[in-house]
This record gives structure tokens, sequence and C-alpha cells, in this order.
């Protein structure tokens, strides 16, 4: 089975919540093609921004805040890379601003939000696609980022991490599987890692946990014809705590629109 499934607002009486995560390939591009309208629409409760390729001083009062949400943000110490974000209708207990790591934290890579017994997580995982130095930086966050990992997965909370991982874990995962097996982020040492997240932590793929066999993507190279072809990656996720997974009754890709050349990847949990 292929292509992607466009979900229809549930009529089903009101979610717990309903997530929502997207690379937004720089938020003030994103605003420029509709974004805002769009995410007006949606009555998510939680969105989680990466790659917002801006500083606090390029945020309008709209990027920081739309209407009916309080804006939470990891910037990148260097203009016009990195970050991430969280929009919430409620108010977090509590948000955290980083790993702790000076080297990572520089880039914008991560932000928790905790509401009640619940944390979620704008991750953005770094990308090794421009070089052996870049593929080192992000094999060397991955062996940081495992033990964090375990640590939320050991503390009691139920954990939702959502955002662009740059690993497509499996075959179905990624269209030209066969002509990526040695390109970053789908070489086997980043699967495997994958693997042990999902087998041995006992962290959820949300998605293909609803959608089991479902071929479907989240981002598409800019070259040649990716996005009309639909030749695409699955690199975006929401990944959490079984029980928290188990809540799960819908997700879906949205590609209707084209905010960035990543889509928002919208998932329900039922209380």
């Amino acid at each position: 089975m292929t292509g992607v499934i466009i979900m229809a607002r549930p009529v089903t009486p009101r979610i717990f919540m309903r997530i929502i995560t997207i690379n937004l390939n720089g938020i003030r591009s994103a605003t420029t093609k509709g974004f805002y309208d769009w995410l007006a629409q949606q009555d998510a409760d939680v969105v989680c921004l990466q790659e917002l390729k801006a500083q606090a001083a390029d945020m309008t009062e709209q990027m920081l805040a739309p209407h009916g949400y309080h804006g939470y943000f990891h910037y990148a110490e260097k203009k016009g890379y990195s970050g991430v974000g969280i929009y919430s209708r409620r108010k977090p207990d509590a948000v955290i601003v980083g790993l702790g790591i000076a080297e990572f934290d520089s880039e914008g890579r991560y932000i928790e939000a905790q509401f009640g017994d619940v944390s979620v997580v704008s991750l953005y995982l770094p990308s090794g696609s421009s070089g052996e130095e870049r593929q080192a930086v992000k094999f060397k966050f991955l062996e940081a980022f495992m033990p964090h990992l375990r640590e939320l997965k050991a503390g009691g909370r139920e954990v939702v991490v959502c955002g662009d991982w740059n690993i497509a874990h499996k075959e179905i995962d990624l269209k030209n599987w066969r002509g990526n097996k040695k390109n970053s982020g789908f070489l086997p040492e980043e699967r495997a890692w994958l693997t042990e997240l999902f087998d041995e932590v006992g962290f959820v793929d949300v998605f293909r946990k609803v959608h089991p066999e479902l071929e479907a993507y989240t981002w598409w190279s800019n070259r040649g014809q990716a996005w009309a072809k639909d030749v695409g990656w699955r690199i975006d996720y929401q990944i959490a705590t079984p029980t928290f997974a188990a809540l799960a009754e819908s997700a879906s890709i949205y590609k209707e629109q084209r905010f960035s050349d990543h889509a928002p990847l919208t998932i329900d949990y039922r209380d």
C-alpha cells in the first residue's frame, strides 16, 4: 500500500491531546507560505517546530505566540541555523531548554515542555548529509542522546519526543532505499541506533504503530521531482513511551499544501 493518508477531523469525543510536529526549514519562510493560516484550523494542543532558522530578534508576535498559544524556543547561536520551539494551548508546568551539553545546546536542538506527568519534546537531530565532519557530529550526538532517552524512559513520566530525527529506520521508510544504503540518514549504524531505542529502551514509533505497513514520507529533496513523484523519506517522528503511544488513535501526514521541504505529522492521543 502506498500513498499518504489525509485524516478528516475526528467526530469522536474531544481527544486528550493533538500533537503536530513539523520541520519548517525556516519559520519566516513557512510564514509566507501560509503555515499560520493552516495551523489556526488544526485545533492542535501542542505543536513542535524544528529548524527555525531564526533568532529572538527575528521573531514576530505571530511567530512567538500564535492566537491561542504559548510559545517557547531554543535558538541556535549561529544566525539562520537550526533552532526548535513548542507552541501549547495550556501553559506548561515547566520548560527545559537544552540538554545541558554545550556543544549541542549552542545549535538549538532540544526543548521539553512538561504538562502534569507528560513531557513533550521538540527535537532537531543533526544531519550528516553535508559531509564526514557533520556525520561525526551526528554520531557524537547519538552517543550522548541515548543515555538521556534512557533517563526519560526510566523517569516515571509519559514522554513523546517529536521532531526531525534525520534517520529513516527501515526500508519502508524511504522510497529509494537501495540507493541510500551508504548515505547519511540510512546508514546501518543510524538505523541500529533507532532499533536499540525501540527494541531495547522501549520507546514506540507512534506513526508506525498506527500504520504498520503504510509507505508514507515526511521529507522530500528539493532536487528533481522528488515532491511531485513522492520520492521521500520518513524522518520526522513522534516517539513515545508505551503507555502514551497506546493512546494514539490516528496519525496523518499533511501534503495538500507545502510549507517546507518537510510535511506536518499530526497524531491524536485519546484519554
